[in-house]
């Protein structure tokens, strides 16, 4: 399934009541990827009284979701930053907003819009690409089945990244997750059941 992403690390900031409220996205393909980039942030600027986040790895009906309020009162800013991150549809994100105290006490509800303002800030403007899950496959097959696999490969768009001759022809082809099972079909048919391709490696963009 392709979902979008962020494109590159971003980052927005908003002022409340003289509170500073920094955002920064960045591209998590792994909860431990985000949790690197949290603690990253929080090395970057250690004096900052808050450092609540957000994320959501994976895409459609595979995500992994986290989140923090990091000191504030509960369910004042890690929530609502969720909410948002969910909202926009994205997966692979880790969104942290870093704020500096200004001197007044917003009270929850002004926590709520201010954490709920940053985050939409953020991803007003966060470049997005799509993460378009591809795989590797290898296809052996007779010399005689070449030129039609070939031609199998083009149809689905699919790129030969090499091949190997031997008493047999041996082609690692990349094409889309999503046109895996079309094509193998086509290839168990094309040689009459005596190639199946095989897997060799999961590439998620």
């Amino acid at each position: 399934m392709a979902y979008a992403i962020p494109a590159h690390e971003h980052r927005t900031e908003i002022v409340v009541v003289n509170s500073r409220f920094i955002t920064t996205i960045e591209r998590a393909d792994s909860v431990e990827a985000a949790r690197a980039f949290i603690a990253r942030q929080r090395a970057a600027m250690p004096d900052a009284s808050h450092h609540v986040y957000a994320y959501r790895v994976g895409g459609g009906s595979s995500v992994i979701e986290g989140m923090s309020d990091d000191g504030e009162p509960s369910g004042t800013s890690g929530p609502p930053t969720l909410a948002v991150v969910r909202g926009s549809g994205l997966g692979d994100l880790v969104l942290v907003t870093t704020r500096y105290f200004g001197g007044t006490k917003l009270g929850t509800g002004g926590l709520v819009r201010a954490y709920t303002e940053a985050a939409q800030t953020a991803l007003a403007t966060l470049p997005t690409i799509l993460k378009v899950p591809k795989v590797l496959l290898g296809v052996e097959l007779p010399y005689t089945y070449y030129e039609s696999a070939k031609r199998v490969i083009a149809q689905h768009n699919g790129v030969i990244e090499s091949e190997e001759f031997s008493e047999r022809v041996l082609i690692y082809v990349l094409l889309l997750q999503a046109d895996q099972d079309m094509f193998a079909a086509q290839i168990v048919t094309l040689t009459a059941g005596q190639v199946t391709p095989i897997v060799l490696e999961e590439r998620p963009l």
